[in-house]
């Protein structure tokens, strides 16, 4: 918007100067060019003049052919033969030349009777257009809009008024007696001289050679969530971004172009106002977001060498404009509901009783009195219901902005508050952003940014595996016939029955551990700009990342843990971790035009460091439960603490060198020196080069009219990896004991080799796109196809035993990426009461192991394997072709030690007739990877309405639940699903063929990790609708504008996976581990309505 108001202005200062009879001498222009289009003729004066020429082409045929060969002749003669016939002429004042319609000569009037009108000419977002030109049609009789957008003109009666400004859509409007009118100006796409935000500055769209993708506020209103990630699901091509957890508050995982490594965490990078930050973002306020810019191929992430394998994410932070003042209240409130799809099918009190009692008669066992009588119980406790609840969730932010001359500034005070749809979970954030802006002269301006915020986690363990003793898992493997709660209101200690692993009543915990976790952070930033000549920028930041971290857990006697139900010992553990960061750059920026030709050259130096502190305590043996202080705990069991550092010294440099907005090259490179690499490879070096053709501008595509823009783009270049933990190249010394002389003595041991020889993980990155519009650009097509190849793999790969150590962090391996990305946008209608707009993305990525090491030995990881030839991270385990039906199924097919009838019957993948518990008889029995991901949003408006529809999908994406290795569970030591009701029984009776039997000694196959735990989990999920009103305001009203709205965020998942979440990945930053379920917090449903108002 920045750039619109500066149009404006100059387009004020144009009309001005027109009504003045001050004159300048005109220039002499020199140009052979031949019949070339009038458009191309302005645009080489332009190029190889001072002249800027400004001209409405959507009255004036700018494509109709004109010969242009002149030498030293003036500019207002050339002028005059370009415009001759045309019907319109032309002013000049100084170096601008405005082109206008000829004064039509004796046009009579339709009535001698005029009147005077006023109106205002507003554009999309109710902002004023400042120098609209407003003329009655047919006739020269005209003016134009002031500062605030508004015009009075005398007009005849049933005039028609024009109403045009460059950058939009011109529109007619029938007076009909009006005596005033209000007038929105729609965006011409093709006129609007876009700038996108790139690494360290901004550029103009046209000149972008990068596969850069953006998001403006605009794109994001009226789109209620808790994080900024949540705005961009299903948004963007080649950007998956996946909620593998309801939890508040938790991060959600982003990958850019799939999977770029197999070691360290595969998040991109995210660069905050120039700042790059620690983690993730899920601490921002998503309502202080003014653009979001992806950075996908090696040309646009260069610059950030290092750290930019993963992509790069650019958030700008709203900031005031000059002359501009507002206050708008935001807010909303909404209620989480868990749906209906995807809980755990478990059984209930009845069912389980029955299943008990058969498993006992089936092995000959006598059955406990307790599941004698099956019949006897109803429905029993469902124990992830009784964990569940509807929560509410509210969002308040506040935003000032304020704008002078020389100084502006903007605020945004936000309050969010999501309570958790599992009982004593929840997230609070309190945040504030204040960025301003002083300007001292035209030469020197100071940046001050300062952005503190405070999350509030609470909530015990919820997530993850039964052995690390989560709530919801635990929970659901409760017996249904123990009770969560008393009649008389009074909880059980338990929730075993007889026969079942002994475990605490899990609603209990709960309810009464008390776990917070506070994160306090402060992001500032303080910068200098100084225009040393003209063109000649330089720019000097010092920015600062703070984070102070508390996280505290007491558990009360009451509560237990897994295998250990209470009364125990009390337990209290406090955490502390605080982390500060600075940065400070250093950047000097060179443009210039000559003739045609664009320079824009860029140099700097950057210093950075990294600390933090960690600390931990853990005590027990309090006098009592409501007492929950550390020191009140007798028995210090761990204490422990550490520091981290690391820094980094960088220079970077680029040139991007335009010819006529046609011929686009741009070169770049950045060299980085880290600490964390060993002596003899501190430093790297990441180059890159890209070029461009924007082949619509040449002279033969002047005739194709249905292809208005043309774009064809190539890059290549070099990214790294550095985040590998600190100092891996070192030699470790650890604290060890060991027992001597029948006492234990305290020492130290070397607990890891060096490598003064590790160095950086490198990816090369080739990508060839296209940008094309059609049909007057309203619809616009941009496809991408990239190739990388990653080298010097960071990664702790397995040595000889007989070295003493298990594994040495090397460079290794040699992998390749590859994919294809469309985006598609259309404007399907463009109506004056109706519009609508549609996105549509897909995103098809895929990988392959070249190489691992000298040796090419496969890389296990939990149940993945990663080997040469293979896809990353494949699902690895038993193939498993059904059950031994009878004593001849069992006898002819090849089987385990252990197998019997009604056992499951295993793939001898080696073909030797035995089936082994080992990696001979193990095969790829899936693949958490997506072939292709893909994304799709409408946007209606009619009228005063508009609606909004958000789709997110993935195909190919297989999902290991290995909650079944516990929930299908034959040996009767937990609550199972009711699927088990269909397992093998006999003969005559065998179930759905899937199932195996419950036969003592024979059930631990059926634990084995196979391919009964993977499904495919391709999905598509409707993220958002949302429906908005605008209330119509009066112009003399005390608010600007009134925007209510109703939304359902999560509304409806389309899958065939049986879990709850086809998304979820308990460790979602890990490439060797994508995929796995271990039960998951569930993703609520959650029903908005909203309140939008400016002042």
């Amino acid at each position: 918007m920045k750039t619109k108001k500066i149009n404006r202005l100059i387009l004020v200062f144009l009309v001005l100067l027109l009504v003045s009879n001050f004159q300048i001498q005109s220039q002499t222009i020199s140009i052979q060019a031949g019949e070339i289009s009038l458009k191309q003729a302005f645009e080489k004066i332009e190029a190889y003049s001072q002249y800027k020429i400004a001209y409405n082409d959507t009255q004036l045929d700018v494509s109709q052919k004109v010969n242009l060969n002149i030498k030293n002749k003036d500019a207002t003669q050339v002028f005059k033969d370009l415009l001759k016939d045309t019907g319109y002429s032309f002013k000049i004042n100084g170096n601008y030349v405005v082109v206008v319609p000829e004064q039509l000569k004796n046009k009579k009037q339709e009535s001698d009777k005029t009147e005077k009108v006023t109106g205002i000419v507003k554009d999309e977002n109710g902002e004023p257009v400042i120098g609209a030109s407003v003329v009655v049609k047919g006739t020269s009789n005209g003016t134009i809009t002031d500062l605030e957008g508004k015009f009075s003109i005398e007009i005849p009666e049933n005039a028609i008024l024009q109403i045009s400004y460059l950058g939009y859509n011109s529109q007619d409007v029938p007076m009909r007696g009006k005596k005033t009118v209000s007038i929105k100006l729609i965006e011409d796409t093709k006129a609007l001289d876009e700038v996108v935000v790139v690494g360290y500055g901004t550029q103009r769209k046209i000149n972008v050679t990068g596969a850069i993708q953006s998001i403006s506020a605009k794109d994001m209103e009226g789109l209620p969530v808790a994080q900024i990630s949540q705005q961009l699901q299903g948004k963007l091509s080649g950007v998956q971004i996946l909620q593998g957890s309801g939890k508040p508050g938790e991060g959600m995982s982003m990958r850019i172009r799939g999977q770029a490594s197999i070691s360290a965490q595969g998040q991109p990078l995210y660069v905050v106002d120039g700042f790059p930050v620690e983690g993730d973002i899920s601490y921002m306020n998503p309502n202080e977001i003014e653009s979001i810019t992806i950075l996908k191929d090696a040309s646009s992430t260069s610059l950030y060498g290092s750290r930019a394998s993963f992509g790069v994410v650019l958030l700008e932070t709203k900031r005031a404009k000059a002359g501009q003042t507002s206050l708008n209240l935001n807010s909303y409130y909404g209620i989480q509901k868990v749906p209906q799809k995807g809980r755990p099918d478990m059984m209930n009190a009845q069912e389980f009783a029955l299943f008990k009692k058969e498993s006992y008669e089936f092995n000959n066992k006598p059955v406990p009195e307790l599941y004698q009588k099956p019949e006897q119980y109803g429905r029993g406790t469902d124990w992830y219901d009784v964990l569940l609840r509807d929560a509410p969730i509210q969002d308040y932010n506040l935003s000032l902005t304020a704008g002078k001359d020389n100084f502006s500034t903007s605020a945004t005070l936000g309050y969010f508050d999501q309570q958790g749809v599992v009982i004593n979970s929840g997230f609070q954030r309190y945040s504030l952003r204040i960025n301003s802006e002083y300007k001292f002269n035209k030469k020197l301006k100071l940046k001050f940014n300062v952005a503190p915020s405070n999350s509030v986690y609470k909530g015990p363990n919820t997530d993850g595996s039964l052995w690390g003793a989560a709530i919801l898992m635990n929970a659901i493997l409760s017996s249904p016939l123990a009770v969560h709660k008393n009649a008389d209101g009074s909880m059980p200690l338990t929730s075993s029955s007889e026969g079942l692993f002994p475990n605490p009543n899990w609603y209990r915990v709960a309810k009464e551990v008390d776990a917070t976790r506070n994160n306090f952070k402060l992001l500032s930033n303080a910068s200098v700009e100084y225009e040393v000549i003209n063109d000649l920028l330089i720019k000097t930041s010092l920015n600062i990342d703070f984070v102070d971290n508390r996280n505290f857990r007491f558990s009360p006697s009451t509560t237990g843990n897994i295998g250990a139900p209470p009364p125990q010992k009390a337990t209290a553990q406090e955490d502390n971790f605080r982390h500060n960061t600075w940065l400070n750059e250093n950047i000097a920026t060179y443009k210039k035009k000559i003739s045609g030709h664009e320079f824009d050259m860029l140099l700097g130096f950057t210093a950075q460091k990294f600390r933090s502190d960690w600390s931990s305590i853990h005590k027990t043996d309090f006098p009592d439960d409501r007492i929950h202080t550390l020191s009140a705990g007798a028995t210090t069991n761990q204490a422990e603490s550490s520091i981290q550092e690391w820094s980094m010294l960088s220079v970077l440099g680029r040139v991007n060198y335009n010819f006529l907005n046609k011929y686009i090259v741009s070169g770049a490179i950045r060299r980085d020196g880290s600490s964390r690499f060993g002596t003899n490879n501190k430093w790297g070096n990441f180059p890159s080069i890209s070029v461009g053709w924007v082949a619509s501008e040449e002279d033969f595509m002047q005739s194709f009219k249905n292809f208005p823009f043309l774009k064809i783009r190539a890059s290549y270049g070099l990214t790294g990896n550095n985040n590998i933990g600190n100092y891996p190249y070192y030699a470790a010394v650890n604290t060890a004991n060991y027992s001597f002389d029948n006492s234990l003595a305290n020492g130290r041991a070397v607990g890891s080799l060096s490598n003064l020889f590790l160095g950086w993980e490198k990816t090369n990155q080739l990508d060839l796109g296209i940008d094309v519009g059609f049909l007057n650009n309203r619809l616009s097509l941009t496809y991408d196809y990239y190739k990388k190849k990653t080298d010097g793999l960071l990664f702790a790969t397995p040595i000889p035993i007989q070295s003493g150590f298990g594994s040495l962090t090397d460079n290794i391996g040699t992998f390749n990426f590859w994919g294809h990305e469309i985006s598609l946008s259309t404007r399907n209608f463009v109506e004056k009461n109706f519009q609508w707009n549609t996105d549509f993305n897909i995103s098809f990525n895929d990988n392959k192991v070249m190489k691992l090491g000298t040796s090419d030995a496969p890389v296990y990881s939990g149940v993945t394997i990663t080997r040469v030839g293979d896809r990353i991270g494949q699902f690895w385990g038993f193939q498993v072709e059904g059950i031994y039906q009878n004593a001849q199924d069992l006898a002819n097919s090849p089987k385990y030690a252990s197998s019997d009838v009604g056992t499951i019957k295993m793939k001898d993948v080696n073909k030797n007739g035995i089936i082994t518990n080992t990696n001979d008889d193990k095969t790829i029995i899936g693949n958490p990877l997506p072939t292709f991901i893909y994304g799709l949003t409408n946007n209606l408006s009619c009228k005063k309405m508009n609606l909004s529809i958000v789709i997110a999908g993935s195909v190919g994406n297989d999902v290991s639940n290995l909650t079944k290795e516990f929930t299908e569970n034959l040996d009767g030591a937990f609550n199972v699903t009711r699927n088990l009701a269909n397992r093998w029984k006999s003969e005559q009776e065998p179930g759905n063929g899937k199932i195996p039997s419950v036969k003592t000694g024979t059930t631990d196959l059926a634990r084995f990790y196979n391919s009964s735990f993977v499904s495919n989990a391709s999905f598509l999920t409707v993220k958002n609708i949302t429906l908005g009103y605008n209330i119509p305001l009066k112009s003399t009203a005390f608010f600007r504008n009134i925007n209510v709205y109703g939304s359902i965020q999560n509304a409806f998942v389309f899958t065939n996976y049986e879990g709850a979440n086809p998304e979820v990945s308990n460790d979602a930053n890990n490439a060797l581990n994508q995929g796995i379920d271990e039960s998951a917090y569930p993703i609520p449903r959650t029903f908005i309505v909203g309140l939008n108002i400016g002042f």
